[in-house]
This record gives structure tokens, sequence and C-alpha cells, in this order.
């Protein structure tokens, strides 16, 4: 069965760039551009993987990381955050929040 990634950032242009990678690379992309969205999706759909923004409308990427590590149902989930919020702090924060990893932007 295909891996299933939620890619959620309020650039459309990132999302697209996300998408074209991990379908290139065999994988399902479901997309969102906001945190709520985001939130419906993940409950919905259950993916394998969300890579999320930090900075975006709605719940920001570190509300939807509190937000499925209280869920018992959703707490395995794995999560990237994908930002472009450099700073130390920022990253101690989202990995003590329970992200698994902390990408910045740009990337290669």
């Amino acid at each position: 069965m295909t891996q299933r990634i939620l890619v959620v950032d309020d650039d459309r242009s990132m999302v697209g760039v996300l998408r074209g990678y991990l379908e290139q690379s065999g994988y399902a992309v479901i997309t969102a551009y906001d945190g709520d969205t985001a939130m419906r999706l993940i409950r919905a759909e259950r993916p394998d993987l969300a890579v999320l923004d930090l900075m975006m409308p709605g719940h920001d990427g570190w509300a939807i990381t509190r937000l499925v590590r209280a869920d018992a149902s959703l707490a395995a989930l794995p999560i990237i955050l994908l930002t472009a919020r450099v700073d130390d702090s920022d990253k101690i924060l989202g990995l003590e929040l329970g992200a698994d990893d902390y990408i910045t932007k740009p990337f290669n």
C-alpha cells in the first residue's frame, strides 16, 4: 500500500514543489494550506506522515503538533516541521512539543 503524506503550508508553490518530489518518489500526497484544514484531514485521512509549516492561518504548526500529540488516536503520527524559522529556540520548542524532526527552509 502506498504511504500517504500530508503536506501543509500556506505557500502554494512550496506545497507544489514538495508534492512533486514526493509523488516522484512514489508517495501519495494530501495537501492543505491552513491549519484548520490540516486537522480535519489528519482526523479523516489518517496520513502516514505530516509535514507542517509553522506559520500559517488557523492552527499553526505548533498548535497542530500539540493537538495531535494530545489525542491518543493520533499521537503516533510522525510529524516533520518544515519552516523558515531558524532560531534554535524554535527548533527546541518544536521538538519538545513532539515533532519528530525540524527542517529549515530553504532545504536541499
